[in-house]
């Protein structure tokens, strides 16, 4: 199978017998559209409402072709960024779906909707949506049930719980499984010192066979790769993604 990169948190995963769209935004150098000319049965998936994870103009794409489901999470609705007959699949965390190609499970977040765990043709994939531990620069300076006001945030927040809440969802994904052949997951720079914690707390916990960072547009590609010593410790191999469009072998 192959794995290519569109945008910020959007990936394409071509299988033998599919191809899997995951939380398309952008597509700044025409990536998705000779996937949608392809013969297999396509999925799109959409881990949340933020319009950097959804982009209701996926819809469009079913004009062009037959064979498209839609997987999409419940919280898209309850922000009416969709209507309900869109999309072939609404889940929220704890749901599941699967049809004679692939399986999927709606793990939890720390931010909106879903993380998601797919099975296809022998391989688990997992694609984090937002789940990450976002406050993690906060955590020195913190005291249990003290809350910090954050100025990008724009908000008073109490990293210790949040922390608590993310390796929470950390322990409920171990209840589906221990390991994935391909973990994407958020590597932002912008959220500050400790930016790959959630990350490393991610590997500490799971077999992985393929790190691949999301989500550091705005940080640049460089600061992703920070993650890869990280990897490396493990012995975890990682994407060095260095441009829209890149594709890697998996």
């Amino acid at each position: 199978m192959t794995l290519t990169y569109i945008f910020h948190s959007g990936f394409v995963l071509e299988t033998d017998k599919s191809i899997l769209i995951f939380d398309y935004w952008l597509d700044l150098n025409g990536v998705v559209p000779p996937f949608l000319k392809k013969a297999k049965p396509v999925y799109i998936f959409s881990s949340h409402f933020h319009e950097d994870h959804f982009n209701s103009a996926i819809f469009e794409w079913r004009k062009q072709r037959e064979g498209i489901t839609y997987i999409l999470s419940k919280d898209i609705y309850k922000h009416r960024r969709a209507n309900k007959e869109d999309a072939d699949v609404r889940l929220a965390k704890g749901g599941t779906w699967s049809d004679e190609t692939i399986s999927v499970w709606a793990l939890g977040s720390t931010d909106s909707g879903v993380s998601w765990i797919v099975e296809t043709e022998g391989k688990r994939i997992f694609h984090a949506g937002d789940l990450n531990n976002w406050y993690a620069r906060f955590l020195p300076e913190a005291e249990p049930g003290e809350t910090i006001y954050s100025e990008e945030f724009d908000e008073d927040i109490d990293p210790i719980a949040h922390e608590k809440q993310y390796l929470g969802e950390l322990k409920d994904i171990r209840k589906i499984t221990d390991g994935f052949d391909v973990v994407m997951f958020p590597i932002d720079g912008r959220i500050g010192n400790g930016y790959t914690l959630g990350a490393r707390q991610f590997i500490e916990r799971f077999k992985v066979g393929l790190f691949v960072p999301m989500h550091f547009v705005a940080s640049g590609f460089e600061s992703a790769w920070r993650m890869k010593e990280f990897t490396d410790e493990k012995g975890i191999p990682f994407w060095e993604i260095s441009r829209e469009g890149e594709t890697i072998e998996i």
